[in-house]
C-alpha cells in the first residue's frame, strides 16, 4: 500500500456565472468500489451526471460540499472564494484524507498534503467525481432560485451569462443572488441606480 492511502479529489463550479454561489466538492473514493464513467462534468449530459452523482454518492468512502457566496464573491474576488469553497468541502469530510488533489492550478490553504493538477477533472477519477457532484449540487441550487427569480431563466443557464440572461438583466436589473462585482452587473446596477 502505498503511503497515501486515502485520496480527495477536490473541484469547484460556478465561477463564470454572473449569478449564485461557488461550490466545490470533495470526494473520497473507494478503490473497492470502481465506478464507470467518471470524466469532466462539462463532458457528460445533465441526466448522465445526475445518475452518476447517485452512484458516487453511494460508493464513495466520503464526500462533502462547501461553497462561498455571491457576497463573498464579491467581498473577496472569484479565485479566493473558490478556494474558501474547497478548503470548506475538505474541512467537511467524515475521513481525514492523506493527500488532497485540486483541479487547475491553485490549492486552497488546508492542514494536509495539497497538489493542484491541471485538467484533473478528466484524468484524476476522485477529482471527475467532484466536479460532477459539485455540478449537479449547483445547478439544483439555482433550479430552486429559478422559483424565487423566474424572469432570469436560471434553471437553464444556471447563472451564466447568455444572450437569455444578460437581456433579463437589463429589464429587470440584478437580484439579490447576483455578483455585482463582476462587470455586466455593475454596469447594469449602476445604470439602474441613476
Amino acid at each position: 500500500m502505498n503511503a497515501y492511502t486515502l485520496i480527495a479529489g477536490v473541484d469547484e463550479v460556478g465561477r463564470g456565472p454572473l449569478a449564485g454561489p461557488v461550490v466545490a466538492a470533495a470526494v473520497i473514493l473507494d478503490d473497492r468500489q470502481p465506478i464507470v464513467g467518471l470524466k469532466d462534468s462539462k463532458q457528460l449530459s445533465e441526466k448522465k451526471r445526475e445518475s452518476l452523482t447517485i452512484i458516487i454518492k453511494q460508493r464513495a468512502l466520503c464526500y462533502a460540499f462547501g461553497q462561498a457566496s455571491h457576497t463573498e464573491i464579491d467581498q473577496i474576488n472569484i479565485l479566493q472564494a473558490s478556494l474558501l469553497a474547497m478548503k470548506r468541502a475538505i474541512e467537511a469530510l467524515s475521513i481525514q484524507p492523506h493527500l488532497v488533489l485540486v483541479d487547475g492550478k491553485y490549492c486552497p490553504k488546508i492542514s494536509c498534503s495539497v497538489k493542484a493538477i491541471i485538467k484533473g477533472d478528466a484524468t484524476v477519477p476522485a477529482i471527475s467525481a467532484a466536479s460532477i457532484i459539485a455540478k449537479v449540487f449547483r445547478d439544483h441550487q439555482m433550479i430552486a432560485f429559478d422559483k424565487i427569480y423566474p424572469e432570469y431563466g436560471l434553471a437553464q443557464h444556471k447563472g451564466y451569462p447568455t444572450k437569455q440572461h444578460l437581456s433579463a438583466l437589463v429589464r429587470y436589473g440584478p437580484t439579490p443572488i447576483h455578483r455585482y462585482s463582476f462587470s455586466p452587473v455593475k454596469k447594469i446596477s449602476m445604470h439602474f441606480c441613476e
